[in-house]
């Protein structure tokens, strides 16, 4: 499940949905590995800060779109996540079990008392986060809204401040946002229809951590030399939709990686500095990329001319 930057990387650049239908067996989950980051990192989130990561507006029941996703993963993932008979969840990988009731069996100590220090509602759910490398919230099409989040790996923003808003909250900040506001109610029934989507976003990013949290990790300055510590954000989202609940499952796939490691050819830079050099100053200024802005071009364009 790869990052497709000729689909992603668009010139010239536009805030925009971006959505594009998934081929039939596509998987849309990745299970995580003993000691891999993404696993590493969402055990810290939620042993220090779960309360920031696993949310629910009130009165919502997640349970019914849960237990679709458990399904979902079961299906496409067997060898890393199973449904037993008796309802319980199994992350094969780490080797816990969860009951419906919430009780933890198995595993490793560390994610064992990782789980038991939850409330017993979020067990379940904190599972799930730790069994693949995305993150996960329900999207409800009839009200075109997020009620439920379980989020460790933000790109810059707080789930706290998403949590039971409409698309048209959600999206607010977002600068150069008209094409995304008017596409919001359709794009909200459209996911949690019959079909199956995806779209990517990336950026160009100080930081090299898989969380991005506001409130956990700080931006550095840009150094003056920007490209040499410059890293390559993607998300790949996916929508499993749950055509009865008039819901959808989004998943969140987030990688990062050295920039210069992402561009493999001088046509890749060459795409990416033109998508930057599009870019509004609105919107430069809301992907922190005003000020390495001019750095950046100028190491794209040398990298570019390399086919020369």
């Amino acid at each position: 499940m790869t990052f497709d930057f000729a689909h992603a990387v668009s010139v010239p650049f536009r805030m925009q949905p971006g959505l594009r239908k998934l081929a039939a067996g596509s998987l849309q989950l990745t299970p995580t590995e003993p000691g891999s980051p993404h696993l590493l990192v969402k055990r810290q989130v939620l042993q220090a800060d779960w309360a920031n990561a696993l949310l629910c507006a009130p009165g919502f029941d997640a349970a019914p779109a849960l237990a679709a996703l458990a399904a979902h993963a079961a299906c496409e993932q067997p060898q890393a996540w199973a449904v037993a008979p008796n309802g319980d969840w199994h992350a094969r990988a780490l080797g816990l079990h969860v009951s419906p009731d919430g009780h933890c069996h198995g595993g490793d100590p560390v994610d064992h008392a990782l789980l038991s220090a939850l409330p017993a509602p979020w067990r379940r759910a904190a599972l799930l986060a730790l069994a693949f490398e995305e993150d996960f919230a329900i999207v409800d099409g009839a009200g075109a809204t997020l009620p439920w989040l379980a989020v460790c790996l933000p790109s810059h923003w707080r789930p706290t401040d998403k949590i039971g808003r409409h698309f048209s909250e959600i999206h607010a900040p977002v600068a150069d946002n008209a094409l995304l506001q008017a596409a919001g109610p359709r794009l909200f029934k459209l996911v949690c229809g019959p079909d199956t989507w995806e779209r990517f976003v990336w950026n160009v990013s100080r930081f090299h951590t898989l969380d991005a949290h506001p409130d956990r990790v700080h931006a550095p300055p840009w150094p003056a030399d920007a490209p040499a510590h410059a890293w390559w954000r993607t998300e790949r989202q996916t929508f499993i939709p749950l055509l009865a609940l008039q819901q959808a499952v989004f998943t969140i796939h987030v990688q990062t990686q050295p920039l210069a490691g992402a561009l493999p050819t001088p046509a890749h830079a060459q795409r990416l500095h033109d998508a930057i050099a599009s870019m509004s100053p609105a919107v430069l200024a809301y992907r922190s990329l005003a000020e390495p802005r001019d750095a950046l071009l100028a190491w794209l364009a040398e990298r570019a001319a390399a086919a020369a």
